[in-house]
């Protein structure tokens, strides 16, 4: 069997970058602050150095050059880790870009406990939660890199803010060449009868592998991949909610305002199920290998499927 192909989304971020300046965008630019190597934005720096800009480590003036120079037709995209990007600059963001509305997309890498090393202080787990709170602000975590790329190019042709969450560790491709991304839409992955699997990000491909432990036990799993946290598939999950009768929710975030949340809050309002959410529980991360990280706090294939599991009983 051929070993399946795994790519950090961070890097497809700035391959996608330079495919769209490739393909004719000529109006991106791309900020950093000082961290190209590993946002990856180096890809882009190296074929169109007078188009990307080294901020220094000053996240919230680089978000405010942005939204400046969005105001003169550009379409930039400012690029850092998750909590500097999504936290340090939450201000920035929200002032600066949320409030006026302005076209500008936000690249931000190594999100989550998988950071691994980097410990607790870069493992952002919040991140979904501010910007989903930014009312306008579109919220995406693509689940391999066929769709990180995708989710850029649709971000670069979007009029508005975007935030997009990219990850250090590298995940499966699972997706072929010819899957198409749309901005608020689902993606149904696998068919079931019995339970829903909702995921997104490197979460996905652990939840494509807990359906697979739940067919071997007579369970027929559901699973969807929800991208676009904010506008959330509102279509999708319902239907999927009454055809199964039950959810799980599975994400690389906090239990608090992500993911998790926004599916409870529809369903709720609109589809009242029974649901859990798998996520951080409202914990700090530590320092560790990132795999040994993800199975430590039950964001693992193992995990998801015993709690469908338990679920059903």
């Amino acid at each position: 069997m051929a070993e399946i192909k795994k790519i950090a989304t961070r890097e497809s971020y700035g391959n996608a970058l330079k495919e769209l300046a490739n393909e004719g965008a000529d109006k991106l630019v791309v900020l950093d602050a000082d961290l190209s190597a590993a946002t990856k934005t180096g890809i882009f720096k190296k074929e169109y150095p007078k188009r990307h800009i080294n901020c220094g480590i000053a996240e919230a003036n680089m978000i405010c050059v942005a939204a400046g120079m969005s105001t003169m037709g550009l379409v930039p995209f400012a690029s850092s880790f998750a909590m500097f990007a999504a936290g340090r600059a939450f201000e920035q963001v929200r002032n600066s870009i949320g409030y006026p509305h302005l076209n500008v997309k936000i690249g931000a890498t190594h999100a989550g406990i998988s950071v691994g090393e980097d410990g607790a202080s870069h493992q952002c787990c919040e991140d979904f939660a501010l910007m989903r709170a930014i009312p306008g602000m579109v919220v995406i975590c693509p689940a391999d890199d066929v769709e990180a790329k995708q989710a850029v190019k649709a971000a670069y042709k979007y009029n508005g803010p975007v935030y997009l969450r990219f990850g250090r560790l590298a995940v499966p491709v699972f997706h072929n060449d010819d899957y198409k991304f749309e901005i608020g839409k689902g993606e149904v992955i696998a068919e079931g009868s019995d339970i829903t699997i909702i995921a997104n990000g490197l979460m996905v491909a652990e939840a494509i592998d807990a359906g697979k432990i739940l067919a071997e036990k007579g369970i027929s799993a559901e699973i969807i991949n929800i991208a676009t946290i904010k506008p959330l598939d509102e279509e999708l999950v319902i239907a999927s909610a009454k055809k199964t009768g039950r959810v799980i929710t599975v994400e690389e975030h906090s239990i608090i305002g992500g993911l998790g949340e926004a599916v409870c809050s529809l369903l709720s309002e609109k589809c009242p199920t029974p649901v859990k959410r798998i996520g951080v529980n409202d914990e700090f991360g530590h320092s560790g290998p990132a795999v040994d990280l993800l199975k430590q706090f039950g964001l693992s294939a193992d995990n998801i499927a015993q709690t469908a599991e338990n679920f059903l009983r």
